[in-house]
């Protein structure tokens, strides 16, 4: 068995995040065990469900947990789904947390997962780890989720809050949703266009996750994004241009708010200016700061 400062505890495995994630740091020399819900059928799956509190045995000798999980937020709004959103996110993280607490061989370091969404539609203002909360269900989720992790800090371990932006990769998530219509050349701007999407290349997605883990001065909330912002106009030019495709069937702001409700209007029609000033204040280097590239790179 390797020693603890080689085993990884990880939650959420199945999401497109963690399949970039996984193979690096095996690469790294870490051993990867997962959190699943339901039964554990492999020697490196600890079965947990996130909504009810989780043995300390279970979660002890490792030296590093990174916490993943949580519902989908795409899709309408109902309140159930709201609910699982919040739940999986809040509730999961505070069991999790709790049990780490009480280890009996606590993590050096636990990385919890977060969004941009904390901040809520603010515009054109420019948003760093110290900006204040916005306002909104996603602002109010983040919140309680970041504040989840009170009592494994309160422990001693490392927290950092992993507020992730728009993840670019052609596997999963949000590009993935979109290339079909822009592939189809019925892609235009949301709404006005206006708002600003803050982005970041699934590479660096990853390789920001392995440099916090390596940088002892990183801790609370960093921002996973890339450090040029654009705006959706501006992300919808670029998409079509890598595809070679035109754009020209803009989705107006009345038909988001009745196709996607609430969802929409705090998902796709929120502004937030993002930057990563704790990133570039620890010295992690970019592999892609400019849109197009990282765009390029995913769709090659």
């Amino acid at each position: 068995m390797p020693s603890s400062s080689c085993r990884v505890l990880l939650s959420g495995a199945s999401g497109f995040i963690a399949a970039a994630l996984v193979p690096e740091l095996q690469k790294q020399g870490f051993e990867v065990f997962q959190l699943v819900r339901g039964a554990a059928r492999e020697e490196n799956q600890i079965a947990w469900d996130p909504i009810q509190p989780l043995s300390p045995k279970q979660v002890s000798g490792f030296d590093t947990v990174i916490h993943l999980a949580g519902e989908p937020i795409m899709g309408r709004w109902s309140g159930a789904k709201k609910r699982r959103i919040r739940e999986s996110r809040v509730l999961g993280t505070r069991h999790l947390s709790d049990a780490l607490a009480e280890a009996a061989e606590r993590p050096r370091v636990f990385l919890a997962g977060s969004a941009i969404g904390y901040y809520g539609d603010r515009g054109d203002e420019v948003l760093l780890e110290e900006s204040a909360a916005g306002q909104g269900f996603l602002p109010d989720v983040c919140r309680e989720w970041e504040a989840a992790t009170q009592a494994a800090s309160e422990a001693g371990v490392r927290v950092v809050h992993l507020r992730t932006g728009l993840v670019l990769s052609s596997q999963g998530g949000a590009l993935g949703r979109m290339l079909t219509p822009f592939r189809l050349g019925v892609g235009g701007n949301v709404g006005n266009g206006r708002q600003w999407w803050s982005w970041i290349d699934m590479a660096d997605q990853v390789g920001a996750i392995l440099h916090i883990l390596q940088t002892e001065s990183l801790r609370g909330a960093v921002n996973l994004v890339a450090p040029n912002s654009v705006t959706n106009a501006e992300f919808t030019r670029t998409l079509a241009g890598v595809l070679h495709r035109p754009a020209i069937f803009p989705v107006p702001a009345f038909v988001v708010r009745l196709v996607f409700g609430e969802m929409g209007k705090e998902l796709l029609l929120a502004s937030q200016r993002v930057e990563p000033a704790k990133l570039l204040g620890s010295g992690y280097r970019f592999r892609y700061s400019g849109l197009r590239a990282s765009l390029q790179a995913a769709l090659e």
